[in-house]
């Protein structure tokens, strides 16, 4: 068993198989349960995938390099978020200033108090400079994560839990504050959620879905442009 799945690990084929199994089995279960808001087809799909690598005990660096002819996807699919963004920029046009207003300090916010909270509780180096970037969609954060010297690995799994909660706290937020402008759901869902609360913003409709890739595209280059720089000054 050792030899055969050593032998498959020489090879993209057995990660990418895993992985979309894993994605196909997470959205039939979803579907299911009746599809929650809340909880992502991709954070199913992800316990899954673990529970799968730790059964067959394959190591996870074994697993990320053959998954990488994915990730190499990444990049193409947040480009293709530009045309959602064509289609709605008279929307965007009349609301650029206070888009533009809010965003840095959004994206402060966002690496801001989830690496205060790990550095009260004395965590070390590495760990706050995985967490820094996990607002960020996943293309621009693993460049960030290693220019400030982290943990990839740990990184994704704080980009995983981010967007999960993203989604449900700004569904909560906008009921709780009476908010149902799609234009301001969409934005806080991409720029809390990066592509999982993009995704979910798609579901709430088209106006909705533009704003959060907007959103979620100008955290990430403000997010690279001054992250690495704030970090060099302040950094531990």
């Amino acid at each position: 068993m050792a030899e055969l799945l050593d032998h498959l690990l020489a090879t993209p084929i057995l990660a990418i198989a895993l992985t979309l199994a894993a994605n196909v089995a997470g959205i039939r279960l979803l579907r299911a349960l009746g599809a929650p808001a809340w909880c992502p087809p991709i954070l199913v799909a992800s316990l899954l995938l673990a529970g799968v690598l730790a059964l067959l005990s394959i190591d996870y660096a074994d697993y990320r390099r053959g998954a990488a002819w994915l990730m190499l996807l990444l990049g193409p699919a947040t480009v293709a978020l530009g045309l959602p963004l064509h289609q709605q920029m008279p929307q965007i046009r009349l609301l650029w200033r206070p888009l533009l207003a809010c965003l840095p300090l959004a994206a402060l916010l966002a690496a801001a108090y989830a690496v205060g909270i790990a550095w009260l509780f004395g965590a070390p180096p590495e760990t706050l400079a995985s967490l820094a970037p996990k607002s960020v969609t996943a293309p621009i954060a693993i460049g960030i994560t290693e220019q400030l010297g982290g943990s990839v690995s740990l990184m994704m799994g704080g980009l995983l839990i981010t967007g999960v909660v993203a989604i449900g706290a700004v569904g909560l937020g906008a009921r709780l504050l009476g908010i149902r402008d799609e234009r301001i759901i969409g934005f806080a869902l991409g720029l809390n959620g990066h592509a999982l609360g993009t995704v979910r913003a798609f579901e709430i409709g088209p106006v909705a879905g533009a704003f959060a890739s907007l959103g979620m595209s100008l955290c990430g280059i403000v997010s690279a442009l001054l992250l690495p720089l704030a970090w060099r000054l302040v950094g531990p």
